[in-house]
């Protein structure tokens, strides 16, 4: 598989979570397992440009895939505007669901689906936080869906 752009090769046993995969033979650990049954979503990863249950996909079955955890998105323009507006917005207390949520939130801004409280909500809606009550989360995307936008019209302008 390619992980996190790098091209990596390992022997698994076929009941393997690429969860498992992860954090004890690739040592990334902002993969976090909660529920291990796909509910929490603490354990969301990138999958061929898709968010998945790290915990309910089979390492063996990413074989030529191209995996994407939080490490592996350290420069991307869409997640430092969340690690920034999650900072200055309160959008964590324990940090437990963190990894998963910015991974759901990273792909909801990608498609352009954060444009309001509403649409936020629905699309994190498969990330449990026990924590903040979700409020400030909401507001932490949808303040980085703004940046990101604001970026991306000010680069369009200075092209033009």
């Amino acid at each position: 598989m390619t992980l996190n752009g790098r091209k990596v090769a390992a022997d698994v046993t076929p009941r393997t979570s690429l969860a498992d995969f992860l954090r004890e033979r690739m040592n990334l650990t902002a993969t976090h397992l909660g529920c291990e049954h796909g509910v929490c979503g603490a354990c969301t990863v990138i999958v061929n440009g898709e968010p998945v249950r790290a915990c309910l996909t089979l390492a063996v079955g990413c074989d030529g895939f191209d995996v994407r955890t939080l490490e592996g998105l350290l420069n991307d323009e869409i997640m430092a505007a969340l690690r920034d507006a999650f900072h200055h917005h309160h959008g964590l207390q324990c940090g437990f669901c963190t990894p998963g949520m910015l991974i759901s939130a990273h792909d909801l801004i990608r498609r352009g689906k954060a444009s309001d409280d509403r649409e936020i909500r629905q699309g994190l809606s498969g990330n449990i936080c026990r924590c903040t009550g979700y409020t400030d989360i909401v507001t932490s995307v949808r303040k980085a869906a703004e940046a990101v936008a604001r970026s991306r019209d000010a680069t369009t302008a200075t092209q033009a």
